[in-house]
């Protein structure tokens, strides 16, 4: 082991782990010149099919159909894809570097000189949403505070906090701080992240015969080295499976989760019906009234916040107490899908989507990030309805 690599013989394998600082320029000439000089047969690389076509594409947003993701219930991915991504350029602002540009110079020289690559990591995606699977309601509340904080913030960095970024991936490293925040999700974010890239190393080249050594450059985040060696250990000695495919599998959500999106509109059905069946007609009443008041007038106000159409804010304000009784459909995929038919992104909006995304005006301006925070608000303000509404009705049945 020297400096930021470490070379393992295994198998007949030999794997060279160089650990980069993702975001320091020195990386970048240490990927470079091991790659050029060592000549690997197989170059490996810590990224994902979609962070990989997020830094050598410029036009990936331009595939990108809010309507769908809005069907989909695919809102809070993408807005924590965007954030992740705003997080990764600020910080290379900040350093003077590109982020992942490493990675792309590894892929390139790798190409240049007829070497075959593979792309390592696990989808962000799948990271993220494996992670909210295990969250329950407050480490959910947490993660996207988290998330929108980091996104928002335009605190500038300190020299010593820049050099110190120089010593790891700047994604782990927003990786690891959620794991020390929410230590429920480390085993996603962390543990199954450095099992995942190892299995990906050790089986991207062929089984060896006739004693013949394949010789492999993994340019890797130098927080995920000591991870790795230890799995590539295991692999090698057959005490750990190579099949990581269940790493990619979401978990269906919980039945305590499933139950509990009928339980809530279930209970609250019941409690009106008590109103009215025991309590007498204005009783019952009243308790509707709490019901449309608190659930709807929430849910507009957060349409207000992000500054939706006026008809998205109406949507909002009359459609929070019907979809709030459903667990089919919430009020910021209706509130969404009128914003965006209403206020149609433009070609520009687009083309700035990562700049705009680097600060809270950014988000406002960009017809594509307004859609998905009247999305994201309206939906915050019905939950938060649904519980203050609850708590209003339930405090009818006791007087």
């Amino acid at each position: 082991m020297s400096g930021n690599s470490m070379t393992i013989t295994l198998g007949g394998k030999e794997i060279k782990l160089i650990g980069t600082a993702h975001i320091s320029k020195e990386s970048i000439e240490e990927v470079t010149n091991v790659i050029r000089e060592e000549k690997p047969d197989m170059v490996c690389v810590e990224l994902d099919e979609g962070r990989y076509n997020a830094i050598t594409q410029n036009n990936q947003w331009e595939k990108l159909n809010l309507s769908k993701v809005f069907k989909e219930g695919k809102g809070f991915l993408i807005i924590a894809n965007l954030v992740l991504a705003s997080f990764q350029r600020r910080l290379g602002n900040d350093l003077g570097v590109k982020p992942g540009e490493e990675m792309k110079v590894a892929i390139e020289t790798a190409q240049e000189m007829g070497i075959p690559h593979s792309l390592c990591d696990r989808e962000v995606h799948a990271t993220l949403r494996r992670a909210w699977a295990r969250c329950g309601i407050w480490s959910k509340a947490k993660l996207l505070a988290s998330l929108l904080a980091s996104a928002f913030t335009t605190e500038k960095l300190s020299e010593q906090e820049i050099e110190n970024l120089k010593n790891h991936n700047e994604l782990d490293g927003m990786m690891s701080e959620l794991a020390n925040y929410l230590p429920s999700v480390k085993a996603t974010l962390i543990d199954e992240r450095d099992r995942y890239l190892a299995s990906k190393i050790w089986t991207s080249m062929p089984p060896v015969a006739n004693g013949e050594t394949k010789r492999i450059a993994a340019v890797i985040g130098a927080g995920h080295m000591q991870g790795i060696a230890a799995h590539l250990e295991k692999l090698s000695s057959g005490t750990e499976s190579a099949d990581v495919s269940e790493l990619d599998i979401i978990p269906p959500p919980s039945v305590v989760s499933k139950v509990a999106k009928f339980i809530i509109p279930a209970a609250i059905v019941t409690l009106v019906a008590v109103g009215f069946l025991r309590l007498g007609r204005d009783i019952g009443f009243s308790m509707i009234q709490q019901w449309v008041l608190w659930n709807g007038s929430l849910a507009a106000i957060g349409a207000c916040l992000a500054l939706a159409h006026p008809l998205a804010i109406l949507v909002s304000l009359l459609g929070a107490p019907i979809t709030s009784l459903t667990p089919f459909i919430g009020v910021g995929i209706i509130a969404g899908l009128v914003q965006v038919t209403l206020s149609k992104p433009r070609v520009s909006d687009v083309e700035n989507i990562m700049e705009d995304t680097s600060s809270l005006k950014g988000w406002y301006r960009n017809r594509i990030t307004k859609a998905l925070l009247v999305f994201f608000l309206s939906s915050i303000g019905s939950t938060i309805g649904t519980f203050v509404s609850a708590a209003a009705i339930a405090g009818l049945v006791v007087k």
